[in-house]
Order: C-alpha cells, then structure tokens, then sequence
C-alpha cells in the first residue's frame, strides 16, 4: 500500500514537472511583448514640440491673387490647405506680425479671483496685441478708395474733430449704413491711411477696419481703435505684412 501511494506521488510529480517550464515560458513571453509594447508607444506617440516647426508658407490663391500664409496664421483648419480658396481669415501677434502662440489659459475652475483677474487682463492685453486680417474676392463691391471718395462722403457728419498724431475724426449720421461707426483719416491727405471704426462702449473697446484691394481681392485688417495713437507703426506694419503675405514675384 505504501510502496503503491509512494509510486502514485512520484507519477504525480512527474506529470506536474514538464507543465511548470511552459508556464514560466509563457509569463517571461508576455512580459517581453509588454515591455516591447511599451517602447514601441513611447517612440511613437505624437508629441508637440517645444519650438513651432519652420514650415513653408501655404500657396492660396483668392481671387486670382496668390499669397503665400503661414500655416499657424490660419485661423481655420479647412482652410489650411494650398490652392484655390474664396477666403482665409488669418491672426497674426503684433507688432511682430508672426503667428499667434497657442493659448495658455488654465482650465481650473477652483482658481481664486485674483487669479481669475489676472487672467482675464492678460487675456485682455493678449488681445490687444492680436491683428486679424481676412482676404476674400472684392466681387461687386468698390475698391476702398472709391467708397472713401464716392460712398463714405454721402453719409458722414459736415464736421470733422481732431484725432491724436494728425489725423482727423468724422462720425457717421445716424440712421446711415455706417451709424455708430467714425471714419479716421490723415487729415492732410485721407487717401494715404483711413479706416472705419466703431466707438468704446462700456467694457466694450472700439475697434478699427482698414481695407486695401490688390487686384480683384480685398484684404481687410481689423484692430484696436487704441493702436491710432501710433497710427504711422501701424500703417508700415500693414505695409509689411502685405508684402510677407504678397512678395513681388520676378
């Protein structure tokens, strides 16, 4: 009896021997697969640089007119693609005249006031620095310097007030296209720098529109009315983002 249970042990533990080595081979096996599946998703996954990439500008045609945009400019993503488009609406930091840098505004919600304040007057000044700019087909419609010389005249006021730096303020009549809206312009000579621009209301600040037509397409620039105190800076940075966003071809 004894001799039987000692011979059905030793069977037992000779079954049991050869099972334990796949077993441990299996466990070593799915470890490396894991570790391997952990290098593989650490060099792989997508991560966002530290410096924006110096990527080309874009080729857009508007109307006939080819601009060469920076990508990041693009404030839309359909329309960050090259060829033929009816507009782009673009941003751009000033007075460096380079794309914006992605927002970076916390998500807590548990801030304090003062943080909350600080927040939003850097928000503020963030927006204060910005420049829009937005090119569409002018179709239509008369190139800005007709409507300054044949549309804006028929309905401004008959007196115009003296702006900061030389230039000259004309409200807009009431019940008009225009109403609430001041046309501001070089007084000695409107044709050399004119936009319309709305008043500061409350916690609403003015805000301006200078237009230019460059063959069939109309670029448009919407910024602070508070940028008129250096209206000259502000003129030659539309000069200059102009010939980055249109450079003379031979």
């Amino acid at each position: 009896m004894t001799t039987q249970a000692a011979s059905s042990g030793t069977r037992r533990q000779r079954r049991r021997g050869p099972r334990a080595v796949p077993t441990v081979t299996f466990a070593a096996l799915v470890l490396v697969v894991a570790a391997a599946a952990v290098f593989v998703s650490y060099v792989l996954w997508p991560t966002w640089p530290s410096q924006p990439f110096d990527a080309p500008a874009i080729p857009i045609t508007v109307a006939g007119v080819v601009f060469d945009v920076p990508g990041a400019a693009i404030r839309k993503t359909v329309q960050r693609h090259p060829g033929q488009q009816d507009r782009i609406d673009l941003a751009f930091q000033w007075p460096a005249l380079v794309p914006p840098q992605p927002d970076g505004k916390s998500a807590d919600k548990s801030a304090d006031n003062t943080a909350v304040n600080a927040e939003n007057a850097a928000a503020s000044e963030t927006e204060n620095r910005r420049l829009f700019v937005t090119i569409a087909a002018l179709g239509t419609e008369l190139p800005p310097l007709e409507r300054l010389r044949s549309i804006y005249p028929r309905y401004v006021e008959a007196q115009a007030s003296a702006g900061p730096g030389g230039l000259a303020v004309l409200p807009f009549r009431p019940g008009t296209p225009y109403a609430g809206e001041d046309l501001v312009y070089v007084g000695a000579n409107p044709e050399q720098f004119f936009a319309r621009c709305t008043r500061a209301a409350r916690n609403v600040p003015g805000t301006c529109i200078h237009e230019r037509s460059l063959d069939a397409a109309e670029i448009t620039f919407r910024f602070p009315r508070d940028w008129f105190g250096e209206w000259r800076d502000v003129a030659g940075g539309f000069d200059r983002l102009l010939m980055q966003l249109h450079p003379q071809r031979n």
